[in-house]
């Protein structure tokens, strides 16, 4: 994991490694290419059964998370599919520097977004669609429906936060 020090020098060296002469400048003077904000691309982990590695995945999103916020996009949007409004608002809040009624309201995302990402994954988004007026329909085969305690479990986590 990189510390926000070593991060900093990390483009401190990769801006001066990126500067270049360029045409019709005088010898000597630069023109700089600011990669502040850019991140290194983060790829989906997939399993041997060619799955999402949803356990690796956000194993690598909490690593990145110690990363200065500023520049970040993307993310992993199941969650969208039930509380899109929401995920809008967050962006919304970050683009306009709000951060701490960001950080609240992604506090309240957090155990949503796990519950329909790991730990219940695509029978416990479907079921959450459902419950929120969308079709989430039947999982295909081999996935099943969940149980009654992982479905009560899944209620849980939504209401919780005050979603359900």
């Amino acid at each position: 994991m990189l510390s926000s020090w070593v991060w900093s020098s990390m483009r401190l060296g990769l801006s001066k490694s990126l500067s270049r002469n360029v045409g019709g400048r005088v010898s000597g003077e630069r023109r700089k290419v600011d990669i502040a904000g850019i991140y290194p691309p983060l790829t989906t982990p997939f399993t041997a059964t060619a799955e999402v590695d949803y356990g690796k995945l956000e194993e690598n999103l909490h690593k990145l998370s110690t990363f200065p916020f500023r520049g970040a996009v993307g993310g992993v949007c199941a969650l969208a599919n039930v509380l899109g409004a929401q995920v809008c608002q967050l962006e919304r809040l970050c683009l306009t520097g709000q951060w701490e009624d960001a950080q609240k309201l992604q506090h309240r995302l957090i155990e949503p977004n796990t519950a329909v990402t790991r730990r219940f994954g695509i029978p416990g988004l479907k079921k959450t669609m459902d419950w929120l007026g969308y079709y989430g329909g039947p999982c295909r085969a081999p996935l099943q429906e969940l149980s009654a305690s992982d479905e009560e479990a899944l209620r849980s986590d939504f209401t919780n936060n005050g979603w359900l």
